[in-house]
């Protein structure tokens, strides 16, 4: 995990097996484990059947979801709105909303404690190794309200086959890099993201460029010239952006992450806490607001192509544009990703696969001399096909 990531900070029970604030965290909230029908161990979501399972006594309990439940888009400026009201009657209340305090949870199994500290809102027992969740936490009244969860669709076994073909496929990789492959423990976790919805109406004014060509010079300098004529264009157009992703977790490198799209969120569900048994989970450090100022830059970049292309002719020049913005809707989901960390050389480099669709990005080691070696042989051919058409 990255070094700002939250991590949990363990106190060993005592004789009898609890503590003094047995079953109490500092919130208040409760840990959530999910006793088996059959045997009365934890139950965990198993990624093959899409269900919990017990992993001694093999009893499964299907997840249940009213039919009137579905994933559907909150209002960006109502939840906006709703946020400021809260955090003005804690104001007045002097009450402390506690973010980043710790939390401290008692396992149910074994009576030791967990304190956790930042985002990290459920794992497993460091001693038992039974699930713990921080019950509540992702519909605190003061935070956004999870709505959907993407459940772990790739398993461990499939994740790793995925990253011993994303090793073998690293060309400038050391060789014994490839050879000995990545060895490490995988962390499922759910991650936090927004989406967000809008209908844009982009006004725009620049220039297109026309190429054309002219003959300068004389004798053995004569040659052709590109040149460009301009002509005024500008124009106007809408176009609506459906569920435009930003991680809303820090810690991570968000090119690696950005490249694990894209996600099949056609098969998010409600959420239920059920679904994060036996899993890592975070929440969100970047807020509602901050998320779709990042979903914006992600727009403006899409909408300058569109000018552009609108544009047309050869080249472009942009003056202007200008875009507003309506209907802009979110959705906060959970997202499954597979990390690992491992250690090359004394260096580490961290791994993620997305636990969707089996996608892998990461950092990996750097062979230097097949660079060279390559960059040599690319300048030899160069060099070869230029005397060529000189001769």
């Amino acid at each position: 995990m990255p070094d700002d990531a939250a991590s949990p900070i363990f106190d060993e029970p005592d004789a009898q097996g609890s503590t003094s604030e047995a079953g109490q965290s500092i919130d208040e909230g409760k840990g959530r484990t999910f006793p088996c029908e059959g045997c009365g161990a934890d139950l965990k979501f198993h990624i093959g059947q899409q269900q919990l399972k017990c992993p001694f006594c093999g009893f499964e309990k299907q997840i249940e979801f009213s039919e009137d439940e579905a994933v559907v888009e909150q209002d960006f400026h109502a939840m906006l709105d709703h946020l400021q009201e809260l955090r003005e009657q804690k104001q007045e209340s002097g009450a402390d909303q506690g973010d980043g305090d710790a939390n401290e949870i008692c396992c149910d199994s074994c009576g030791g404690t967990t304190v956790f500290i930042g985002p990290l809102t459920s794992s497993e027992c460091p001693y038992c190794a039974s699930p713990l969740q921080l019950n509540d936490v992702h519909d605190a009244e003061h935070r956004v309200p999870v709505d959907g969860v993407l459940p772990f669709l790739v398993d461990k076994k499939q994740a790793q086959t995925n990253l011993g073909e994303w090793v073998q496929s690293r060309w400038f990789a050391p060789n014994e890099f490839r050879r000995r492959g990545v060895d490490g423990k995988f962390s499922g976790v759910y991650m936090p993201y927004w989406t967000y919805d809008s209908m844009t109406f982009t006004r725009y004014s620049g220039q297109r460029g026309e190429y054309y060509y002219v003959t300068v010079g004389t004798g053995k300098n004569k040659r052709q010239e590109r040149r460009t004529r301009w002509y005024p264009a500008s124009g106007r157009f809408q176009r609506f952006f459906d569920d435009v992703m930003v991680l809303a977790a820090k810690g991570l490198n968000r090119k690696f992450m950005l490249a694990l799209e894209p996600w099949p969120l056609g098969k998010c569900v409600p959420f239920n806490q059920e679904m994060l048994a036996g899993y890592l989970a975070r929440t969100y450090e970047i807020e509602l607001d901050g998320g779709f100022r990042e979903a914006k830059g992600r727009i403006e970049s899409t909408l300058e192509s569109d000018v552009r292309s609108r544009i047309g002719g050869d080249t472009q020049r942009v003056h202007s544009i200008n875009t507003n913005y309506s209907a802009i809707a979110f959705k906060h989901l959970l997202l499954p990703v597979w990390l690992l960390a491992y250690r090359y050389n004394e260096k580490i480099y961290q791994v993620m696969i997305n636990a969707g669709t089996g996608e892998v990005q990461g950092e990996r080691p750097y062979s230097w001399v097949k660079i060279t070696l390559t960059v040599l042989a690319g300048l030899a051919v160069a060099a070869g096909i230029f005397f060529l058409v000189k001769s």
